[in-house]
């Protein structure tokens, strides 16, 4: 299915002075939301209470304020606040204080896929996500580029919520990148479920599984540690640069036979049918069920399977492995 994308040229790059952009949290993406805004030549007022986030801010040269007062100064309000946060200070301190013909925008599309905030019909609900964290974002555009994003229009109260967001966009870097159009929904359950079934999840369980199996081999654990975790980077180094096929050029013939012929013995159909599982998980709204309950729970179960990976065997390999390439750097 063909996507659109937008680019730089095809944003009213002027909205970037009309409107004063409020980003409410100054953490991992709301800095550099709000730094490159503001060197893209827009107004931002930083909405962020006391704390390191909110010294962070001062020392970038803003002068914090309260979510209402930001909300107030502003036309469009931008929540860069964590998933499970959103609804609740949506609720207690955005929603009262929104007006019409504002703009609400999300970084992610958790918020309103899952009905955490239902904004007001008089407001526009738009979305720029970019394609990966925030310092990267930062990093990307003060060198003079920008990371791809995904923009998205929810709701058009005032006809022109799609400018609004590709403003936005190019004005964090995405008109430089490419900003792909999406709605809501695509976004988050895509993005979701790449985390769970590949990132964030099954290439590190197979990372941590292939270890171990090499360790039950007699395998000296820093040796394991360099062939089934350090190396991943190498090739999906490959993989970001070149592509797949671009990847299999570049390794020995050996390991493109091996994996080609061994990888589906391990990604089989059983598996294929465990991963449509976590996507059902994902669109019929049980896994944010399942993670906004473990928040108002206090995180035990995050807390306790964080430590329980803190403690794996590879992690002390991982630490000789990285200072023995910290040494062949120098």
């Amino acid at each position: 299915m063909a996507v659109q994308v937008w680019y730089e040229n095809d944003a009213d790059l002027g909205l970037l002075r009309d409107r004063r952009f409020a980003v409410i949290g100054y953490g991992n993406q709301g800095h550099a939301h709000a730094l490159n805004l503001r060197d893209a030549g827009a107004t931002v007022i930083v909405g962020q209470r006391a704390g390191k986030s909110f010294d962070r801010a001062v020392s970038d040269g803003f002068q914090p304020v309260s979510i209402a007062e930001a909300i107030e100064q502003s036309d469009v309000v931008i929540l860069a606040l964590p998933d499970e946060d959103i609804g609740r200070i949506h609720g207690e301190q955005v929603k009262s204080h929104l007006r019409a013909g504002q703009a609400i925008g999300f970084v992610h599309g958790f918020a309103v896929r899952f009905g955490l905030v239902k904004a007001p019909s008089d407001v526009d609900v738009i979305m720029v996500a970019p394609k990966g964290p925030g310092t990267l974002v930062r990093s990307a555009f003060e060198r003079g580029g920008g990371l791809s994003c995904i923009v998205a229009v929810e709701q058009d109260a005032t006809g022109r919520a799609r400018d609004v967001a590709l403003a936005w966009g190019a004005g964090v870097g995405g008109g430089k990148g490419g900003m792909i159009e999406a709605t809501f929904a695509q976004e988050c359950e895509s993005d979701l479920f790449g985390e769970q079934a590949v990132l964030c999840g099954g290439v590190i369980e197979l990372m941590k599984a292939a270890f171990e199996i090499l360790m039950e081999a007699g395998v000296p654990e820093e040796l394991a540690y360099f062939e089934c975790i350090h190396e991943v980077k190498q090739v999906v180094d490959l993989q970001y640069a070149e592509g797949l096929a671009g990847m299999r050029s570049r390794i020995s013939n050996t390991a493109s036979y091996g994996g080609l012929t061994r990888g589906p013995r391990i990604v089989d159909d059983a598996m294929r049918t465990r991963m449509r599982e976590i996507l059902g998980e994902v669109q019929d709204g049980s896994f944010a069920k399942e993670w906004i309950a473990e928040c108002e729970a206090g995180r035990k179960r995050l807390t306790a399977l964080t430590s329980e990976e803190a403690a794996h065997a590879s992690e002390p390999a991982g630490r000789a492995v990285r200072s023995l390439a910290a040494k062949a750097i120098r």
